[in-house]
């Protein structure tokens, strides 16, 4: 984490002094986030912080709690500047532990905590962490330990501790197209302006967690709550009908889905989706994968434009782009423009502009330079001089709205043509008996590639839809050259919670199975 480098004492000294005459002169000011906790306490020791499984944890309860739980990292040799990797469910523990990270000058690393020890141990030796907090049959031989579960020692006190700022505030993994993990590091200090809200939300307001914190957006989404002195209702594993449930009981105002959990809401029965009060949901987020237009018209519907926003982007935060449910009814397909902050490019393969309609490789340019919004550890960022590109294809229309193809790197090429499995997916998904899909490309002697979905139905229509009735269910939605050569059918979900999928590792499976 050296290479990360550190926030100078003299200069934080310095930068705290200022903040605190502007937060006497009643303005906020950024702060570091490991004293967020105490500052909203301070304006309200009862306000919710967190709750899950309808008990509700206080800023106050919050702030002790992450206290201890910061002397019993301490104690494990955890100090300012280290990294501490979090395998960690989502839990009030995952809240409490991220704060007391934070609170020693640390900085988080996240990753799922589902991980398998081997895993485990190849992301630890990318960071280098201090201390490895995960379950105990994901032990990892040769590093600092900390099972999840561990409670402090009773002789940890909840006083508040010396005042210090993590270099970086969080580092995030992936493992990317080539199966091999990388680290994105957030260049981002730990200090943030508790006065300034949320994207989309509204300061104070309750939000709904349905997604898993080893992913970015629900992790940033929740904390940022959270920075914001706003209420976060935990559902630790998302279940369609417990969500609609969470938002009438709570009145959350903002919520981040992805696809997959949208169509699993839309596909309840009807009277039990529309039994619940959603007055108090201002706004939709939805992210992390392609929408199908089908879906996010059927959402447009139900609860009115104004209420749905999509935004694309990366955890690298190289750039993005956003979209109202108003502004797609115009440009149907599309994830929106960039917003300030980022500029993009479509370029071919040549490295030159592409023409609207083009489908080229999307690239970003942050407002502050290359490098300015993170760093990998274990990989190199593609890039076209300071540009640089999520691996994304897509297209802009005349008026500079994007629409996304595909991956680069799971584009099939069969007999020449060129197929986006997006695209298939999106229209096999439009079948009601189909809960998800994958479209992959397998070896074809003839074609060099074929494509080849993978389809999981429905449990109660499992028997009654076979390949063939697929294959002219999408006769009418997609030219013959992209409808899968081939079928598997399986019970095993596709996606996690968060709506990804590995396609490399389905590929790579179903190859081994014939070599």
């Amino acid at each position: 984490m050296q290479a990360m480098g550190r926030v100078h004492p003299q200069e934080r000294s310095v930068a705290l002094q200022n903040d605190q005459v502007k937060m006497a002169q009643g303005e906020t000011a950024p702060m570091p986030i490991g004293e967020l906790l105490a500052y909203h306490a301070g304006k309200d020791p009862l306000r919710p912080a967190v709750t899950y499984q309808d008990v509700t944890i206080t800023y106050a309860e919050l702030d002790k709690r992450s206290n201890r739980k910061a002397r019993q990292l301490a104690v494990l040799g955890v100090g300012e500047g280290d990294l501490v990797t979090l395998a960690i469910p989502n839990s009030p523990e995952f809240y409490e532990t991220a704060f007391a990270v934070w609170k020693l000058g640390a900085t988080v690393g996240i990753v799922s905590s589902k991980l398998p020890a081997a895993e485990l141990r190849a992301i630890a030796e990318l960071g280098q962490p201090r201390l490895i907090i995960a379950e105990e049959s994901a032990r990892a031989e040769g590093w600092n330990f900390l099972p999840v579960g561990s409670h402090p020692a009773d002789d940890l006190t909840a006083d508040p501790l010396p005042v210090k700022i993590a270099p970086r505030w969080k580092v995030h993994t992936s493992g990317g197209s080539t199966g091999r993990p990388k680290l994105i590091v957030d260049r981002q200090a730990g200090i943030h302006d508790p006065g300034k809200p949320p994207g989309g939300q509204r300061l104070g307001d309750t939000m709904l967690n349905p997604g898993p914190l080893y992913h970015n957006a629900p992790f940033v989404g929740v904390f940022h709550c959270l920075f914001s002195g706003g209420h976060v209702v935990e559902m630790g594993k998302f279940d369609p009908l417990a969500a609609l449930q969470l938002i009438e009981r709570y009145r959350v105002n903002w919520v981040n889905f992805v696809p997959t959990m949208m169509s699993r809401i839309w596909r309840l029965p009807e009277e039990q989706r529309l039994a619940f009060d959603m007055s108090s949901l201002r706004t939709v987020f939805h992210m992390a994968s392609v929408c199908p237009q089908w879906l996010k018209q059927a959402w447009i519907d139900w609860l009115g434009p104004d209420r749905i926003i999509e935004v694309y982007g990366g955890t690298e935060l190289i750039g993005g782009t956003a979209i109202t449910g108003r502004e797609w009814l115009a440009h149907k397909g599309s994830v929106g423009r960039p917003g300030p902050g980022s500029q993009m490019r479509i370029l071919n393969e040549q490295g030159d502009e592409c023409a609207p309609g083009e489908i080229g490789e999307i690239y970003f340019l942050p407002a502050r330079g290359r490098n300015s919004t993170y760093e990998y550890i274990g990989a190199q960022a593609k890039a076209k001089g300071d540009w640089e590109t999520y691996g994304d294809l897509g297209y802009v229309d005349a008026d500079g709205y994007l629409y996304i193809a595909d991956r680069r790197t799971d584009m099939i090429v069969s007999g020449g043509a060129n197929i986006f499995p997006a695209e298939v997916e999106a229209a096999l998904d439009q079948h009601p008996d189909i809960q998800s899909s994958i479209v992959i490309g397998l070896p074809d002697a003839d074609l060099g590639q074929r494509a080849h979905a993978i389809v999981q139905m429905r449990e109660e229509a499992r028997t009654r839809t076979d390949e063939d009735a697929l294959r002219a269910f999408l006769s009418d939605k997609l030219v013959r050259y992209k409808i899968p050569r081939t079928f598997e059918f399986t019970d095993e979900n596709l996606r996690d919670d968060a709506g990804k999928a590995r396609r490399s590792k389905l590929r790579d499976d179903r190859l081994a199975a014939v070599s």
